[in-house]
């Protein structure tokens, strides 16, 4: 798989009727890559998102995840070989604990028979044991151990943004896309999610971040593509992007400021 990219999408295009939501869009993304993808409202990030996660067929162009072609592919397929996402919105099952919101993400992974699973026994309950140390370990990770008994919807908006991170990542993806995770969130909530996801990269799960909060993204990703009435109008580092005049006009209309630069 050497040389291969984790996400690769080529010419990617998607009508509604005859408008063109998105038009000959690309983007590639190695194991561990942190990129981000701007824009302003109406642009077309989220129907990348949706494409990618086959909630929408794309009209045109193809979508590869490690070398295999995924665009015709069922969503919940694509969940399985390593696609997972949260939500501009946050989508919690409310009804359920922290602890629990983590185990039904995992429960797809339980194989064992009808009678184990029913019993704890067997491979059912190694299954089991095997969700719930990871769900732990999960939590920990994302600094929420603690209220793991907690109803999900008592946390605080940074900390269910966290819990939904930690749900997405209990699918053990290979890809991770993120919808505004920093909305809403105060700086200190900032930081430490920037933290969060910097270290999910680490770990060589890549990363495809769409947000708004552009001293988050500039201090964040490694590579940044830009979209204006779904076509990519700049591609590159934060600081070659920034500098972008078709980016200053498209998505501030001014001169940049120190809104758009990192610090």
């Amino acid at each position: 798989m050497s040389g291969v990219n984790l996400l690769e999408i080529r010419d990617l295009t998607m009508k509604f009727g005859g408008l063109a939501a998105l038009s000959q869009f690309r983007i590639a993304i190695p194991e561990g890559g942190l990129v981000g993808l701007i824009g302003p409202n109406g642009a077309g990030k989220t129907t990348v998102f949706n494409m990618i996660t086959g909630v929408y067929k794309p009209t045109a162009g193809e979508i590869r995840l490690r070398g295999e072609v995924i665009s015709d592919a069922a969503a919940h397929l694509i969940s399985q070989r390593g696609i997972a996402r949260t939500f501009q919105n946050i989508r919690l099952f409310s009804g359920l604990s922290v602890f629990d919101n983590l185990i039904a993400a995992g429960t797809y992974r339980r194989r064992g028979t009808f009678l184990s699973t029913l019993f704890r026994f067997g491979k059912g309950l190694k299954i089991e044991r095997e969700l719930y140390a990871e769900a732990k370990e999960l939590l920990q990770f994302v600094g929420l151990l603690e209220l793991k008994d907690s109803p999900a919807t008592s946390l605080s908006y940074g900390a269910q943004r966290k819990l939904e991170i930690a749900r997405a990542l209990m699918t053990r993806p290979k890809l991770l896309l993120l919808d505004e995770p920093a909305a809403g969130m105060n700086p200190t909530e900032k930081d430490s999610l920037r933290e969060l996801v910097a270290e999910i990269a680490n770990r060589g799960i890549g990363v495809l971040l769409i947000e708004h909060d552009m001293k988050f993204v500039m201090n964040l990703c490694r590579e940044i593509t830009v979209l204006d009435h779904g076509e990519i109008i700049a591609v590159g580092t934060p600081q070659v992007v920034q500098a972008d005049s078709k980016v200053i006009e498209a998505y501030l209309g001014v001169a940049p400021d120190e809104e758009m630069k990192g610090e």
